[in-house]
């Protein structure tokens, strides 16, 4: 949406949540933010493709969208992008000589530069406990004002923990009709949480007319063992011009 059809209402939503992540960048510093869930099919990938595009829109940000995610590796593929002929992050972090520069995909028509997978993995926790990734990623910073990260799901798998001490904020994506609250609950108690700038509510449909919309998200002052969600990005296709506190 943010990329194809930046003119859209969908892509208007994630302006707002461009917005929030531009002013933690203001006032805290964050750089470089993860975009994670619960479990799996919750929305992450498309939620870090958005958003990476909702900031590249600004014509003087640099922005990267790296895929961390070793098991699944699904945003080359939403992207158009063909990973075998190419190197990816994988390859980046088992060979020390390759720079970041040497494996990301520019867009120039995007302003938006891309570093894929790669090649996945036999054993990605091992992969991802390397001192590469924080090496990568340092040099990341120094090239980039943002660098989206779409990782794997919090509770499914291990491979968040490691790559946290790298991650300056984390945005959960939580599917509506499907990600229960115990699972919440469960991502919340393994991510610190200091870094949880917010939750993305995708695909909420109750009690949702045509100028509603349903994906929410939290700021750092909010109490998020006591709810307190605020509507800040769209799932659907009206805006809802109240914005209003929920405890989901």
């Amino acid at each position: 949406m943010s990329l194809l059809a930046p003119r859209s209402f969908e892509a208007e939503q994630y302006r707002t949540l461009r917005h929030l992540i531009e002013q933690l960048h203001k006032s805290t510093g964050l750089s470089v933010v993860a975009i994670s869930s619960p479990g799996v099919a919750d929305g992450k990938t498309t939620t870090a493709i958005n958003l990476a595009g909702a900031l590249a829109q600004a014509s003087d940000a640099r922005v990267l969208l790296v895929d961390v995610d070793l098991r699944g590796g699904a945003l080359a593929a939403r992207l158009g992008i063909d990973e075998r002929a190419g190197r990816g992050l994988v390859d980046a972090i088992l060979n020390a000589e390759l720079t970041l520069e040497a494996v990301v995909e520019v867009r120039p028509d995007l302003n938006l530069t891309i570093l894929p997978a790669g090649r996945l993995p036999r054993a990605p926790f091992e992969v991802l406990k390397s001192p590469r990734v924080e090496e990568l990623l340092a040099e990341a910073r120094r090239r980039y004002d943002y660098i989206v990260l779409d990782t794997p799901p919090l509770v499914s798998f291990p491979d968040c923990r490691v790559i946290e001490k790298c991650v300056d904020g984390f945005l959960i994506a939580v599917a509506a009709h499907k990600t229960s609250r115990k699972l919440l609950e469960e991502a919340l108690n393994v991510t610190e949480r200091a870094k949880i700038v917010g939750f993305v509510f995708n695909g909420d449909d109750r009690h949702l007319s045509r100028d509603s919309y349903g994906t929410y998200a939290s700021t750092r002052s909010v109490d998020l063992g006591g709810g307190g969600w605020r509507r800040l990005v769209s799932s659907s296709s009206r805006t809802h011009r109240r914005q209003t506190a929920s405890d989901h």
